[in-house]
């Protein structure tokens, strides 16, 4: 039974209907290669959150594909040779891969173009190189590219250690084999029986005219004539077999959320935390002030310092607008704070509705990131993880998800983002809570779910992620109202299952 489906789409009408037939092909095995044709990123209009600049239509697509375990080619011929791989569906094939050459130079290359593409190539054990250096010459490597050299024609018999060291070891999925015309021809008996005997995947490329290209393909080693077609194909397609192999390609369960109470046309940054914080996102410790000496009376019995901040659900850019003060220390500077966010707030808004000022302890931690949802025309409301605070737009560091999003999934966002170093401890720095920061991103995936009736975007930005086993903190968030849709949720109230 053939085992892939190829298609051409330039756009989607019904997000949800296209997740569950990608979702039914992963689940009966099947690859799934789709060209996308209208690239071209045109953005997406940014309403008042740094979410929606983020979250283009290309950059949702490319998440959605690469969640529900999609290819997306980029040509005709890649399609066709993803075609012919599917027919070599072995269950260990993944990302690792063993370079076999007779050229170091040929070897270094293809590592080059594998990683790349987001393939691995790991350096071997010791002991499995101590195997194939008994057959490999000083000046050949075998860290991984393996470098057999031309003294593979003087030992023909070390080929086939070599296969079956690479074939037993837990250290590669795939092994990729560079050997062109009489040269492949003369490993091709010892590669078709190692290749039958154990569960890797072995792929050749032959740039000559070996006469053994059928043999090898009958019995389960694809093989390509072109360096740069084999790396197009056999990239994603092992990539493919990674999110296959340990189904990540599985969307997270949607939890079980109540309908949510009709929510005001507008919220500030405070009523939105106290919204969020019933799904378990955690606040700082913070109060609003309706005028200066309120303001002094919250710092006092908060304690120094203390940040101030403009309360207005018509400022979501309060910095643009002078609207925050950091490192208040004493009274007076938080009654001076408070007027100079009133004044700079009304120059920078003189229609703006001021709900007066928020003090909030003054919060240290590891990294600032940025957790938000905004509304896919095709799927809908759609995650997104990123570097945070004010410099987000610059950096772009952001990796998007469909929801629902759990923890692990959470986690798997982190990992994508170059930033993560700074929460793992980078260069001696203390490591971040990551757990806390995971489950935080999945308890705003919840609070998304059972908002998204009445929401265009969510964000919070930034979400403060402190040392490990200290938690995260929302510093400020925003969520903007859908006005297309009809509110349902009218009379209910909102609760957490």
């Amino acid at each position: 039974m053939r085992t892939i489906y190829k298609t051409l789409v330039d756009s989607l009408r019904d997000g949800p209907r296209f997740i569950a037939a990608a979702q039914a092909f992963a689940e009966r095995d099947k690859l799934l290669v789709l060209y996308k044709a209208g690239e071209t990123d045109k953005g997406s209009e940014a309403v008042r959150s740094h979410t929606s600049a983020l979250a283009g239509d290309k950059a949702i697509y490319q998440a959605a594909f690469k969640q529900l375990n999609i290819i997306q080619s980029n040509d005709f011929v890649q399609m066709a040779e993803l075609a012919n791989l599917a027919r070599y569906r072995h269950l260990s094939a993944g990302k690792r891969v063993a370079i076999i050459t007779i050229s170091g130079a040929l070897g270094a290359i293809l590592a080059d173009k594998f990683i790349g593409q987001g393939l691995e190539v790991p350096t071997l054990p010791e002991d499995l190189q101590a195997t194939l250096r008994t057959g490999i010459p000083d000046y050949g490597m075998v860290s991984n590219p393996v470098d057999v050299t031309g003294n593979v024609v003087n030992d023909p018999g070390f080929v086939r250690t070599a296969l079956e060291a690479l074939a037993q070891s837990s250290a590669v999925d795939s092994i990729v084999i560079y050997a062109p015309g009489y040269m492949l021809d003369r490993m091709a008996n010892d590669l078709a029986e190692v290749s039958a005997q154990y569960t890797k995947l072995f792929i050749a490329i032959d740039t000559g005219a070996a006469q053994s290209r059928e043999q090898l393909r009958a019995s389960g080693v694809p093989v390509f004539s072109d360096i740069g077609v084999a790396v197009n194909a056999v990239s994603p397609f092992l990539l493919w077999q990674e999110r296959r192999k340990h189904n990540t390609w599985r969307q997270a369960a949607k939890p079980a959320v109540s309908e949510c109470a009709q929510l005001p046309a507008q919220l500030n940054e405070y009523d939105t935390k106290k919204l969020l914080a019933q799904f378990q996102l955690p606040m700082c410790d913070e109060r609003c002030a309706s005028n200066a000496d309120e303001a002094v009376a919250i710092a006092d019995a908060i304690g120094y310092p203390v940040a101030l901040k403009i309360l207005s659900a018509d400022i979501a850019h309060k910095t643009e607008a002078g609207g925050i003060k950091l490192n208040l220390h004493t009274a007076e500077q938080v009654a001076q704070a408070f007027a100079d966010v009133m004044r700079n707030a009304k120059a920078y808004a003189p229609n703006a509705q001021i709900d007066g000022a928020l003090v909030c302890t003054m919060e240290s931690g590891i990294a600032e990131l940025i957790v938000g949802a905004s509304r896919d025309p095709v799927f809908g409301m759609t995650l997104t993880v990123g570097l945070g605070g004010v410099l987000t737009e610059i950096y772009k560091d952001v990796s998007h998800r469909l929801l629902p999003v759990n923890t692990s999934m959470a986690r798997e966002m982190l990992q994508e983002l170059k930033a993560f170093a700074l929460l793992d401890g980078y260069r001696g720095r203390p490591r971040a809570d990551i757990n806390a920061a995971c489950q935080a991103i999945a308890s705003f995936s919840n609070a998304v779910l059972a908002l998204q009736e009445q929401v265009q975007e969510v964000e919070v930005n930034p979400l403060l992620v402190k040392e490990q086993d200290q938690g995260v903190r929302m510093l400020d968030a925003l969520i903007l109202r859908n006005h297309t849709t009809h509110d349902n949720a009218r009379g209910c109230t909102t609760t957490i299952a």
